[in-house]
């Protein structure tokens, strides 16, 4: 069965199309006649009152979707500039010229293979900016400019998963002996896993009874992140701003010199702080609120035991099963 417009449906046994809605808490079919267009014409004149929706162009939707949804939704200007330059690097010149309202599932499998073949992107970033078109065709529908979004199942690419971007126990003992304020930055960053602007927002004021109070999350939705006692007492020395640096850039060649770890990024820091939470014993519950994850699954991809870790409570348990095998034998 051809997919079908938000609220039409066919009845078995029975010929046409049938507008389904609920009136007065009961579901109530009003019939649309046999020929799809024509039940579709009748269908949007049921939904909304008022003549049919003018045709319009991927590319004018594309611009009322960042102008709108975009700009209320997305609350950082990085994410919404990054949504401008994903409509006019790829969508607009793959889809730009369509009609919204003839867009078909095939139309997006097209892109995605379009995005592909560019050669340039990783799995990952081809997901990114599909779910982006995604969310524009939801929109579309949200706002009644197409009757269903042709979102085919299986738009996104499956991405390889990969193992937590941490720091070994050795790194982060290099980058502890750097010189100040950057060994300070690492010490907050490793103690409480934030983000780089989070860290950068963050000021003395925000620690109340034991806990950093986290605003203007990237969620939207403030924290509270518990503190060492060793950082409890370095901060409460501290007044204003805790970083006196803003320039993440500036700040990962200063700590790559002065360590000599050459792969270190500030984010790196946030993914050791989930590992040694998950390997002291902490729930994986408690990891997702201090993190600030909307989901389970995505702090399980940046906390997981180290292979070292797990070894030693492998050859523990070793231990217990030899030990109390040798108690029964006596």
């Amino acid at each position: 069965m051809p997919n079908l417009p938000r609220n039409m449906v066919r009845r078995k046994g029975r010929p046409g199309y049938y507008f389904r809605k609920m009136y007065a808490g009961r579901v109530k079919l009003i019939a649309l006649g046999t020929d799809r267009e024509a039940a579709c014409r009748k269908l949007r004149s049921l939904k909304s009152d008022g003549p049919p929706r003018a045709e319009m162009l991927v590319r004018e939707a594309a611009r009322r979707w960042l102008e709108s949804h975009v700009a209320i939704q997305r609350t950082l200007p990085r994410d919404q500039k990054l949504a401008r330059r994903r409509v006019e690097m790829y969508l607009d010149p793959c889809l730009g010229d369509r009609l919204l309202q003839r867009l078909t599932r095939d139309d997006l499998r097209g892109y995605r293979l379009y995005l592909e073949r560019l050669g340039h992107l990783s799995p990952q970033s081809v997901r990114h900016i599909l779910a982006d078109a995604r969310c524009f065709l939801r929109w579309c529908e949200d706002s009644g400019l197409i009757d269903r979004a042709p979102i085919p199942r299986k738009l996104l690419p499956r991405v390889q998963e990969r193992p937590p971007d941490r720091l070994t126990d050795e790194e982060v003992e290099r980058i502890l002996r750097i010189p100040e304020p950057y060994a300070f930055i690492c010490r907050l960053g490793l103690g409480t896993g934030l983000r780089w602007g989070e860290l950068v927002r963050a000021s003395a004021s925000d620690v109340q009874n034991g806990m950093l109070i986290v605003h203007r999350t990237k969620s939207g939705k403030m924290r509270r992140v518990p503190l060492s006692p060793e950082l409890q007492e370095e901060l409460r020395l501290r007044v204003g701003r805790l970083l006196s640096i803003h320039d993440s850039s500036g700040f990962t060649r200063q700590v790559r010199n002065h360590s000599g770890v050459e792969r270190f990024h500030p984010h790196q820091m946030r993914h050791t702080f989930a590992c040694r939470w998950l390997e002291e014993g902490r729930s994986l519950e408690a990891l997702q609120h201090v993190l600030g994850h909307a989901t389970i699954a995505m702090t399980q991809r940046y906390g997981r035991l180290s292979d070292e870790h797990v070894r030693r409570e492998a050859e523990r348990d070793t231990g217990k099963v030899a030990s109390n095998l040798a108690s029964n034998r006596r």
